[in-house]
């Protein structure tokens, strides 16, 4: 069984604690949710992405992009020469297919 998560709720001030005012059903001022992000990792994991992959079991062995094509939010291109294909977010993945067969042509 998995453990329910809290609604959570925008308050109209950005959550990475600059205090500015954001619009309705915004949790963030435009860039600060990277600067939250990146807050978070200087704090809990001395400013390495790499340790803070290996403190939730990622690494090179255990490839997170991978992981999140597995839990169906992320996807990965399937028109990609390489394998594995570009991951991201289905917006990126389209965005990314539409430039490579721009520039095939």
């Amino acid at each position: 069984m998995t453990e329910k998560k809290p609604r959570l709720i925008p308050t109209g001030t950005c959550w990475c604690g600059c205090e500015k005012e954001v619009g309705l059903g915004k949790f963030f001022a435009p860039g600060h949710d990277k600067a939250a992000e990146a807050a978070l990792i200087a704090v809990n994991w001395n400013r390495s992405i790499p340790e803070f992959l290996h403190a939730h079991g990622y690494g090179p062995q255990h490839s997170v992009s991978r992981a999140a094509v597995d839990a169906g939010v992320w996807e990965e291109c399937d028109e990609c020469s390489s394998k594995p294909g570009y991951r991201g977010a289905p917006a990126s993945v389209a965005k990314h297919k539409s430039q490579h067969r721009t520039t095939k042509q």
